[in-house]
């Protein structure tokens, strides 16, 4: 029999746990087989725990570890806190329970323009407003729960390192200590904020250094905040603050905010927000601060200018790690980069046969939505012995402000560098009948296309429900949809998907509603 800790391990599949003879008998009928080669399925055959171990149970672990015991696989799911990871926790979910509020608050505050009137002046009820943002994430943790039970998952809390490439040691929160073996692991540990450096900020939530860990676990409104980042994370917390009624300043180092989408989608977030109230310092750095009796003065720089701002808190909306400290991973021969863990190729399947990677950890696209889909690919190819590799084709991309920002595919630029021909097309939300009848009428939809054969290679939008509309510029993406077909399918009226319609008959040269 191979040796326990040897890290070279063979992948195998099936029951965790089978009989020696049936193995050998298929084996004898097998010809061309080795005896080196016929001990190595032994040991791998040999009693487990567990068909595959799913390390960290956020949207990719979590998902995988169930779509794992559904294709049969005797499964357990190791986390060293909470289920759903931070996703759930500290992230996706009590970030869009925020901006929901504060959307609602303002749906008050202006109701006087759709002809309601409200008596009195609409404000938050701060404790509330964390209370709820409570209550749905425990919900949607105990969700998880539920699900794992549902599908003979067991849950095991605690910090895993690896002994060998089939076993790894779990430490409890009670500092006990469980060994756990298994055919197969999938590696889900996601990703941690980190502080990045600027001269002179030092400290934690105490001394008004916030991350959106903190920003989402509140106790106060700060009366003003500096936001480091115009991506995703900082323009939503701004989003949040700024209708709490703090005073929000981003600072984004590149041209536009949203640096990752389409430009122009950058520049009209970038006014919108400004419009209702936020402070956009686009193009500049924060190049150092000092502490304050009452928070910091902040240095920031654009060209050869430099603003100075006070403010409470300052946020840092960007910068993440990959969890992979303390794990052993380089140990067993996993091999690691600057930014995670690497793998191989889109199978997912890293340096090491029996351990996949997925989501946050890979250091690659860090989006909840993709992480979900790695983990079901990751375990089908585990199961099924496949080597099939991830799309990654059409990855729809949201922020959730107000207006909303959605993505996929490649933007202008991106189509243009690539070599592309490249048509576009446009249509604002104003025209519509319901855009206006709900009265957001600001945003537009942007089509990104082929001219000789049509193909849309990208779909970008600003406006009321885009983050819900993408799904269908998803599938015309995936589909390899012309501009034509798109045009000449049927839209609902009146819908906001009519500017889709309208942004796809202006590409072709034929929109109806253009002036």
């Amino acid at each position: 029999m191979s040796d326990p800790g040897n890290t070279t391990v063979t992948p195998t599949n099936g029951p965790a746990v089978a009989t020696a003879h049936a193995l050998q008998t298929l084996i004898k009928e097998i010809s061309g087989i080795t005896q080196p080669e016929e001990q190595e399925q032994l040991m791998a055959s040999g009693n487990f725990d567990a068909d595959i171990v799913v390390i960290g149970a956020g949207p990719g672990g979590y998902v995988a570890a169930i779509r794992a015991a559904q294709l049969g696989a005797k499964t357990i799911c190791v986390e060293k806190e909470y289920l759903g990871g931070t996703c759930l926790n500290w992230g996706c979910i009590p970030s869009k329970v925020m901006i929901a509020s504060v959307e609602r608050l303002n749906h008050v505050k202006h109701a006087s323009a759709l002809g309601v009137k409200v008596e009195g002046e609409a404000s938050i009820d701060f404790d509330a407003f964390m209370k709820r943002k409570d209550k749905v994430v425990l919900a949607q943790r105990g969700g998880v729960g539920m699900l794992f039970k549902k599908n003979g998952i067991r849950h095991v809390e605690g910090f895993a390192s690896f002994i060998d490439a089939n076993t790894i040691e779990v430490t409890g929160k009670d500092g006990k200590k469980e060994k756990i073996r298994a055919k197969n692991f999938v590696l889900a540990m996601g990703s941690s904020v980190i502080h990045i450096p600027v001269p002179g900020l030092e400290g934690g939530r105490k001394e008004g250094v916030w991350t959106s860990d903190e920003a989402v676990t509140a106790d106060r409104i700060p009366k003003s905040m500096l936001i480091l980042g115009g991506g995703a994370v900082g323009v939503e917390l701004g989003y949040v603050f700024n209708g709490l009624g703090s005073d929000v300043t981003v600072v984004e180092m590149m041209p536009n905010l949203i640096p990752m989408m389409d430009s122009d989608l950058g520049v009209e977030l970038g006014k919108l927000l400004g419009r209702q109230g936020i402070k956009i310092r686009t193009g500049a750095t924060l190049e150092k601060v000092e502490k304050t009796k009452g928070g910091w003065k902040c240095y920031v720089k654009k060209g050869a200018e430099t603003e100075v701002l006070e403010v409470e808190v300052i946020l840092l909306g960007v910068g993440r790690k990959a969890n992979t400290d303390n794990m052993n991973l380089e140990k067993i021969g996993v091999k690691l980069h600057r930014r995670g863990v690497e793998v191989v190729d889109d199978s997912l399947i890293t340096s090491v046969p029996n351990i996949y990677a997925i989501g946050d950890v890979t250091g690659r696209i860090q989006l909840a939505h993709v992480a979900s889909a790695e983990g079901i690919r990751a375990v089908t190819n585990i199961i099924e012995g496949k080597s099939e590799k991830m799309d990654y084709k059409a990855v729809p991309n949201c922020v959730y402000t107000v207006p909303e920002v959605s993505s996929v595919g490649l933007t202008q630029s991106e189509a243009e560098a690539k070599g592309y021909d490249v048509v576009v097309g446009k249509a604002n939300f104003r025209i519509f009948g319901k855009a206006m009848a709900i009265a957001e009428q600001d945003g537009f939809v942007k089509i990104v296309a082929e001219k000789k054969y049509g193909e849309v290679l990208g779909v970008h939008m600003i406006g009321p429900h885009v983050t819900d509309m993408i799904a269908a510029a998803v599938a015309a993406l995936r589909l390899e949809a012309t501009m034509d077909f798109m045009a000449e399918t049927i839209h609902a009226h009146p819908t906001l998907a009519e500017a889709m319609m309208e942004a796809y008959e202006d590409a072709t040269g034929h929109a109806i509603h253009k002036m």
